[in-house]
């Protein structure tokens, strides 16, 4: 059984281990080449877009793939569409790997947004110093607010548009809530933006916006395409692997 897995996440790592150790799977994992130094899973890889919907209907016809397995950030909602409409087309399963989104707690004071451009218009009027950890390629629709001062933190330096008033800070988790507070308190954080993704690895930002008190910005997940099957773990992910064959 030939799977393709749509990676560039924690999860479709440990996916791509798991099910290399299985008898009669053949794995492939595709990222999207967004950073320098991907962390790469085991088995096959290739690096790099597929070209839209038709480059990757012609590329999973010509591989013979079985089933695609969408791992991706729950953000890539591009890739996740194009996986839907593609594997539609071919006539391969195609399950989707999403890890729950974060659970409001006590004390937390969050705003929830739609989208990107929903958070610019909003921040001003809820804080002036940011922590933005929504990425580098999302610094664009910050741009414009010349009454907001930055720390923007990513994995790799970002380009521009971006705003004029910012620090960039390199870095990737995990990290610690004792040294998120640290940050904030060193930066006088007044708000952090940040995406809902879940990850467990970049929580911890969450916990020390609880103790020292300030909003967090909340941008919502784009929605899941209609009628893809959605599990939330790897191990569900190795148990449909099985049932469907391998």
């Amino acid at each position: 059984m030939r799977v393709l897995i749509l990676g560039g996440t924690a999860e479709a790592r440990r996916l791509a281990s798991s099910l290399t150790g299985l008898p009669g799977v053949s794995v492939t994992s595709s990222l999207a080449g967004r950073t320098s130094t991907p962390s790469l899973p085991p088995g096959d890889v290739r690096i790099g877009g597929f070209g839209g919907v038709t480059g990757l209907i012609a590329w999973l016809r010509s591989s013979g793939m079985d089933a695609v397995i969408d791992a991706t950030h729950p953000f890539a909602a591009v890739m996740s569409t194009s996986a839907a409409e593609a594997c539609g087309e071919v006539g391969i399963p195609l399950l989707m790997l999403r890890r729950p989104g974060w659970i409001e707690r006590d004390g937390d004071d969050w705003r929830r947004v739609p989208s990107i451009a929903a958070a610019a218009r909003v921040l001003p009027h809820v804080g002036q110093r940011a922590l933005l950890t929504t990425g580098r390629q999302t610094l664009g629709a910050f741009a414009s607010l010349g009454t907001v001062w930055f720390l923007v933190r990513a994995v790799e330096a970002p380009a521009p548009p971006a705003p004029a008033r910012m620090v960039v800070l390199l870095d990737r988790g995990p990290f610690t809530p004792a040294g998120e507070e640290a940050l904030m308190r060193k930066h006088r954080i007044d708000v952090v933006v940040t995406k809902d993704s879940g990850s467990s690895a970049v929580e911890a930002k969450l916990e020390a916006a609880r103790v020292v008190g300030i909003p967090v910005l909340m941008v919502d997940r784009p929605a899941i395409p209609a009628g893809v099957r959605t599990v939330p773990t790897v191990e569900d992910a190795v148990a449909w692997v099985v049932a469907a064959g391998g």
